[in-house]
């Protein structure tokens, strides 16, 4: 593998495993605030982050050494609405610029597994910045976000809310395939 792809694969792999572990604390605050539909929002979002880690990590193979990772993630612990605009802006972030480079350089330097694993985080962070978005409305009207099951794919982490398809939309995976957040 080209060094430059490992490093992106090693950086996304930072972020989305800060992300996971992020959007678990930032669940509880939810709950802590009474929020429980966006504490489920945030658990939700954070299962979908761990597939994307996971599927970085498992493309990078076998690695030995220590390596610095830059995370370019939110932190800290705010009220509700702002970890939901910490979650927005991490998404867009993701969706706008970091993916999009790590794509192109593992496509030029013709990564086919690293081009996949990109694919389907970036098509996952943009439902998922939409999602925060819904429920950081309510929470700044002093309302809870209405939210119906939500379903994240175990193969590439994309997520829907309402209906189970019978088929991911971005990687085919059968619906047996996803877990369900109700």
């Amino acid at each position: 593998m080209r060094d430059m792809t490992a490093a992106n694969l090693r950086n996304a792999f930072g972020g989305e495993s800060m992300a996971h572990m992020r959007y678990k604390i930032w669940g509880q605050e939810a709950q802590q605030d009474g929020f429980s539909n966006t504490a489920r929002l945030f658990t939700a979002i954070s299962a979908a982050e761990q597939v994307h880690a996971t599927n970085h990590f498992t493309v990078l193979g076998e690695v030995d050494g220590g390596f610095m990772c830059n995370s370019m993630a939110e932190f800290g612990l705010g009220s509700t609405a702002d970890n939901l605009q910490g979650g927005i802006d991490g998404e867009t972030f993701e969706v706008n610029e970091m993916y999009p480079s790590y794509l192109e350089v593992a496509q030029k330097q013709e990564v086919e597994d690293a081009v996949q694993t990109f694919r389907y985080a970036l098509a996952a962070e943009q439902t998922h910045a939409r999602m925060f978005k819904k429920a950081k409305e309510a929470v700044k009207a002093g309302n809870d976000v209405e939210l119906d099951t939500v379903h994240v794919c175990n193969v590439c982490g994309w997520t829907v809310e309402g209906d189970l398809p019978d088929k991911c939309p971005i990687c085919d995976a059968t619906r047996d395939e996803f877990q369900s957040f109700a």
